[in-house]
């Protein structure tokens, strides 16, 4: 039998993500840095891997290096294509103290970076080196997170492999702690005014430079907190939240300009892998019909 999806409860979770988003905003900016610039960041993503997640290959001056975080044994793995690896162990720790001992790491193996060592869409911003008040790590409630991402991630790619135009690979980005893709009309978008806490302009505006239909998995804040897909568009056609869309569950929060459909709602459903299929379809389809894409050019089934 499948395994069922974990339970998520966001109370439990929250600390811990609190904590560990820091870290891999750290290790993220560490791929930022190493390697060129790829449209819309997707250069600084992580990837679901078989331990958690990871940054794939990063250049340096003696070939490539991986770092991976671990949710099964509860470590960062640092890999070189010389052979030769080390661990950041994950427990309750302050970002500080992984931030200073990772950085130690690296420069064991050779691997010489700067990064720009603040957070970015998180307000306040603390110095990585000076928080010492994130320190929360719960191996269960982190294990149970990467699991649910094995779950969705699988389904996000189905979806995404349905589309002949330009898309994002399924990817997790620390910015916004989330897993997304996101599938792009082909036109370009208007200016995007920014408004996300400490990060640049620029760096909006690049990544919202064409029309865009977005979905993705996010764990919930303190205004929501409940882990949940969400679906949006940019620009936002004006008739996109008034459409409808699958399942019955899902809802459109005009105060975030986006259809949401609750995790929950999806792990207790006969069919779940069935059931956000559905959300993530019907919500491209409002997208692109308000927006008037050429969806028969876009689509695509080989099969």
């Amino acid at each position: 039998m499948q395994k069922e999806w974990p339970d998520l409860q966001y109370d439990k979770l929250k600390d811990t993500i609190a904590t560990v988003q820091l870290w891999t905003q750290i290790v993220g900016k560490i791929r930022l840095i190493k390697m060129p610039w790829l449209n819309h960041s997707w250069h600084v993503t992580f990837t679901v891997s078989p331990q958690g997640l990871t940054t794939n290959g990063i250049d340096y001056d003696n070939g490539i290096f991986e770092l991976t975080f671990d949710f099964i044994n509860h470590y960062l793995l640092i890999t070189t294509s010389e052979g030769s690896n080390e661990t950041v162990s994950l427990y309750p720790r302050t970002v500080a103290s992984f931030y200073k001992e990772l950085f130690d790491k690296l420069k064991a193996l050779n691997i010489d970076v700067k990064i720009y060592a603040k957070p970015n869409e998180i307000d306040p911003a603390i110095p990585f080196e000076e928080d010492e008040i994130h320190q929360s790590y719960d191996k269960k409630q982190i294990n149970l997170f990467w699991k649910a991402l094995l779950k969705i991630e699988p389904v996000f790619n189905k979806f995404r492999a349905g589309f002949s135009g330009k898309c994002s690979p399924v990817h997790f980005f620390w910015g916004g702690f989330d897993l997304a893709v996101t599938r792009f009309s082909g036109r370009e978008a208007p200016k995007h005014p920014g408004g996300a806490p400490n990060i640049p302009l620029k760096v909006m505006q690049e990544s919202y430079s064409h029309e865009v239909s977005s979905a993705g998995f996010w764990p919930g804040n303190e205004a929501f907190p409940h882990p949940a897909f969400y679906s949006y568009a940019y620009p936002t056609p004006v008739d996109f939240g008034t459409q409808q869309v699958q399942p019955n569950e899902a809802f459109y929060s005009k105060e975030m300009g986006e259809f949401f459909l609750l995790y929950d709602d999806v792990r207790e459903a006969v069919f779940p892998e069935k059931m956000l299929m559905e959300f993530l379809q019907s919500t491209y389809d409002a997208a692109a019909d308000t927006g008037n894409w050429d969806k028969r050019a876009l689509e695509f089934n080989y099969f």
